[in-house]
């Protein structure tokens, strides 16, 4: 199983940096990666856009593509990773990599996608990857699997990239 500790040790061992964008999770990514001593080093920080409006202002999402699609979208979720990982910049430095979640946790529908709807994104040197979830169970499991799997979803992408 992967932890935040697993992935927070092996940015630093690798010395990347990381910057989150929550929506459904409202925060959850963040506190899960500062739960881990030594999370400094590697967390810029993060930015909860929750109302659509400042997924385009704060983070940069085209406003065409939020009108056309609204925001449980694959391709926000990859330009909400893309848009924190550039803004929120140490230094005049982006974060290595930027995380992003977008999605329904409930209880009910919304924009025409039932609860538990997620897309959750990495976006990093150049490679984005983004994933669908179909997540099932109350707000706070649908909130809690979309984190986990953003985490499975990071150390993949640490495996695949490895020296």
């Amino acid at each position: 199983m992967t932890t935040a500790v697993d992935v927070v040790h092996e940015l630093a061992r690798r010395g990347l940096t990381v910057a989150v964008a929550e929506s459904l999770t409202g925060g959850l990514v963040a506190a899960e990666l500062v739960s881990v001593p030594g999370a400094s080093a590697v967390l810029h920080g993060g930015v909860v856009a929750y109302a659509t409006e400042l997924k385009h202002t704060v983070l940069g999402v085209d406003a065409e593509l939020l009108a056309a699609r609204g925001p449980v979208d694959p391709d926000v979720a990859v330009a909400m990773a893309r848009g924190v990982r550039d803004r929120l910049a140490v230094g005049g430095r982006p974060a290595a990599v930027g995380l992003a979640t977008t999605g329904v946790a409930g209880p009910g529908p919304q924009d025409g996608h039932p609860a538990g709807t997620v897309f959750i994104a990495v976006a990093a040197l150049g490679a984005d990857v983004v994933r669908r979830l179909d997540l099932g169970g109350d707000r706070g499991a649908i909130r809690t699997a979309a984190v986990s799997e953003l985490l499975v979803m990071l150390a993949e992408w640490l495996d695949e990239t490895r020296e």
